[in-house]
């Protein structure tokens, strides 16, 4: 399981660093605005699947995926985002 979402880390990052031309990650890694459109497009989505019972496996995928390359095209760095977790444990 969280070697899939490593993946997902190592993919943003390494696009990010050498980019593929034609690439819809490339496009989410450059363009801010259309990450952060496609990050709340698809949260809106999940909340919808959740609501309706249909879809939920799909578009919470949708939204791991768009989020983590939302968090690379901004600098974000999942360490740190793992960081603050560990800190709210009690």
């Amino acid at each position: 399981m969280l070697n899939t979402l490593e993946s997902l880390f190592k993919l943003a990052r390494d696009r990010k660093n050498k980019p593929v031309e034609g690439s819809y990650t490339n496009k989410l890694l450059a363009d801010k605005s259309f990450s952060k459109e496609k990050v709340l497009e698809e949260i809106n989505e999940l909340i919808e699947a959740v609501d309706e019972n249909t879809n939920i496996m799909h578009e919470a995928a949708d939204v791991f995926y768009h989020l983590i390359m939302y968090l690379e095209a901004n600098d974000v760095k999942i360490e740190e985002v793992m960081e603050e977790l560990n800190k709210r444990k009690k």
